[in-house]
């Protein structure tokens, strides 16, 4: 017997629990909500200190309440973040229990069975909002290498907690990149594995990225119409925000690498790609400001032009002439930062609703089971299901969805 029955269960305390907590609130649907450990933990426990959120704090909201700031084209450190979730909390007040982490998840009879440290909690509907980022991944390359200081970026704090000599970063997206730059600030000798990705432009002809993306409606693509990538943007809010070129960073003394492929012996091999990856970039980019271009001139909008938007730097020796070999020892590399992305770590859900590579199978968030429900994770039904601005919409259509399906079976039950 469950120690505690629930109308719906959401598990996760982030800012996708708390919104959904917040829209079976208005719906009148009663509702648990469990945090493994704290609100927004993996804001305060896996991000490095220096920083800087992604977004422009004009766009940054959650449902009914709105981010303060003083500059609208700024951007956040972490903490101003982590205070905005808390506050957000305090306003939805939502029935929430930390230090509570759900170790299995199982049909039951009538709905389903959360096992925790505590007890059992039976519910009828169950939301999984815990988020894109659980499982940081690290290939197995140089696992065995004994001497060299290894750190993923989740676990990545400042460039004082690494050992002396050179660094190498490997993954050049998003964190990869502010990363490399902070280490470069700091007087490190950086070499940067650059893989595939998406660069975009920080700002273009006035406005910022996000801007454009909500202007023309792209942030609303429903992911029926995704393209084949999975590529996250390579884009930067460190220091006022600016675009990402990494022309710029062989400039400031970064070495440019391909992927690493292999190590033996301290010498690493090195992919012949470099050349195609930052040629696929640069197109990528070049694509999107002709979209942007398109938009204006059909719009008759009035944006100035911006011409050192397209301004390319000569390419470095590292790119004329790629490395095929990395020696660790001779370059005096100590440290290696792998910016390598992360994975979903569902497999506590024993319940057939996970493909082969572990994501859960679901149309907008609602799953092929009945009563499961899956928020926060990217492209789940459009572009921004995974921004702080857009949660609250998905959120909205499963809380509907549950009401719907609830029907007076809203409350929750007391403690056995």
């Amino acid at each position: 017997m469950p120690d505690e029955t629930v109308d719906t269960l959401v598990i996760g305390g982030g800012q996708a629990g708390l919104t959904m907590s917040h829209r079976l609130k208005q719906r009148g649907v009663g509702h648990l909500v469990l945090e493994r450990r704290r609100i927004a933990e993996r804001w305060r426990s896996e991000r490095w200190d220096g920083l800087m959120f992604q977004f422009p704090n004009w766009s940054v909201r959650l449902p009914e309440f709105a981010f303060p700031h003083s500059d609208p084209d700024g951007f956040s450190d972490t903490a101003a973040i982590i205070a905005f979730i808390e506050d957000y909390a305090a306003f939805v007040a939502p029935p929430l229990r930390c230090g509570v982490e759900v170790t299995r998840l199982r049909r039951d009879a009538g709905g389903f069975l959360a096992e925790c440290a505590g007890g059992s909690i039976a519910a009828r509907n169950v939301v999984i909002a815990t988020g894109p980022y659980q499982r940081p991944l690290r290939p197995d390359v140089l696992r065995e290498h004994p001497g060299l200081f290894q750190v993923h970026a989740s676990g990545y704090k400042n460039p004082a907690q690494l050992p002396d000599g050179a660094v190498l970063v490997i993954g050049a997206g998003a964190s990869g990149a502010q990363i490399t730059e902070e280490l470069v600030r700091a007087g490190r000798h950086v070499f940067l594995s650059v893989g595939r990705h998406n660069r975009l432009p920080r700002r273009y002809r006035g406005r910022d990225l996000f801007w454009w993306l909500a202007e023309m409606g792209v942030d609303e693509t429903p992911v029926e119409q995704r393209g084949p990538s999975r590529l996250l943007p390579v884009i930067s809010g460190a220091h006022g925000g600016h675009t990402i070129d990494f022309r710029r960073f062989a400039a400031d003394g970064v070495t440019l690498l391909g992927r690493v492929t292999a190590a033996r012996d301290g010498v690493l091999a090195i992919a012949p790609d470099l050349v195609t990856n930052i040629a696929n970039g640069d197109a990528y980019y070049a694509t999107f400001l002709g979209i942007v271009d398109d938009f204006i001139a059909t719009r008759g909008l009035d944006h100035p032009g911006d011409p050192l938007a397209r301004v390319r730097l000569p390419d470095p020796p590292c790119l004329t002439a790629p490395f095929e070999t990395i020696d660790l020892g001779a370059e005096r590399i100590g440290s290696v930062i792998w910016a390598t992305g992360y994975g979903l770590d569902l497999y506590w859900i024993e319940i057939p609703v996970l493909d082969a590579n572990g994501a859960p199978r679901h149309h907008h968030g609602v799953s092929e089971v009945p009563g499961l429900y899956f928020l926060g994770l990217q492209w789940l039904s459009k572009m921004k299901s995974s921004f702080l601005s857009g949660v609250g919409d998905d959120a909205a259509l499963l809380a509907d969805h549950i009401a719907a399906q609830t029907k007076g079976w809203n409350r929750i039950a007391p403690r056995k």
